[in-house]
């Protein structure tokens, strides 16, 4: 059975609906109870719920008395015509920070970061069918999202957007399978149901992190991925790893994510698939391009952000398309395609 999600709604629409809830609010008499930060089992990060923001809930004195019948609001028109207006602002901002966020960080293309081998004839044999492409992103909480502001900021979404502008014409799905917390071992429990039983064309599966953090065995983790990859390419579909993020939490064990890039790269030449080396494209924005680490990860120092799922999904949308484009299936890839290295 094939699940077909379309593409997100675009930031305008949503911020639109954000603003009409704002107004309902304000006009339609509700009785609240106080909201509570939900924590995620001990071990496991926290996983976003679909549509939820990913704040925890402020307390109560530092929120704004509530409006308990509209009558107040009627009674004092300035404060909710005020209100309205700071909200239809915020949700204005919202908007603009959806395309703006390379002109704020410039995402460039690393340089000396090695090449790896690995092609998608399946992905590129239906673009040039004209068929329908599904890509599923499997992993953990940064497939997942963990820390972006909203679901449109995720990679898979800003990857599917991406694919979509440069195949207009081709249907293709982007299909969200991150669970936050996971290791190798958790996810290949649902390899089957929720990847091989979709039938996709092409599966992005980050894995590593959670395995060095947790200090796993390498030697089990390595057995399950391969595993894994055989199982998905026997199944008919392109693979790409994406291997650890570039962040304190990670290089603060030197040793174990060095060796956990070198446990995915022998994986990938062993399997003939993709990797995405996004440890040292992370690194590179931060030793050679001069990026402050708080400008591509979250304050627990571990999980990217809004502009770090960004150059990642922009990155690695133009290997897929630099690698579609080198099969010579009769797609026409656009000359102005940024690509750091072919897959």
């Amino acid at each position: 059975m094939r699940f077909n999600f379309p593409f997100r709604a675009t930031t305008w629409q949503r911020a639109c609906a954000v603003a009409t809830l704002a107004l309902l609010a304000l006009l339609v008499p509700v009785t609240t109870a106080p909201s509570r930060a939900q924590t995620a089992p001990s071990g496991q990060h926290a996983t976003l719920l679909p549509g939820a923001k990913l704040e925890a809930a402020k307390p109560d004195a530092e929120k704004p008395a509530a409006t308990a019948t509209t009558g107040i609001a009627a009674a004092q028109p300035g404060i909710a015509a005020k209100t309205i207006d700071k909200t239809i602002d915020k949700v204005k901002q919202v908007a603009r920070s959806a395309s703006d966020i390379f002109h704020r960080v410039p995402c460039t293309q690393p340089k000396g970061v090695a090449n790896t081998t690995g092609s998608l004839p399946h992905v590129a044999a239906k673009l040039a069918a004209g068929k329908p492409v599904v890509i599923i992103a499997f992993g953990s909480s940064s497939t997942e999202g963990y820390g972006s502001s909203a679901p449109e900021f995720t990679y898979p979404n800003r990857l599917a957007a991406q694919l979509k502008r440069q195949y207009p014409s081709a249907d293709i799905t982007v299909v969200n399978r991150g669970r936050g917390g996971e290791d190798a071992r958790e996810m290949m429990k649902r390899l089957q149901t929720e990847v091989i039983d979709v039938h996709p064309d092409m599966v992005i599966w980050q894995v590593g992190t959670n395995a060095l953090l947790r200090n796993l065995d390498p030697a089990e983790t390595e057995k399950q991925v391969e595993d894994g990859v055989a199982r998905i390419q026997a199944a008919g579909a392109d693979v790409v790893l994406v291997d650890p993020q570039y962040s304190p939490r990670v290089t603060e064990r030197p040793e174990s994510a060095r060796g956990m890039v070198k446990l995915l790269g022998r994986i990938a030449a062993l399997r003939h698939v993709g990797l995405f080396p996004r440890f040292e494209v992370m690194r590179d924005w931060h030793e050679r391009q001069a990026i402050p680490i708080n400008d591509f990860v979250t304050s627990d120092g571990l999980h990217m952000n809004d502009w770090g799922y960004a150059c990642f999904a922009q990155l690695l949308g133009d290997d897929i398309i630099r690698s579609v484009g080198a099969i010579k299936l009769g797609v026409n890839v656009p000359a102005d395609v940024r690509t750091y290295r072919p897959m």
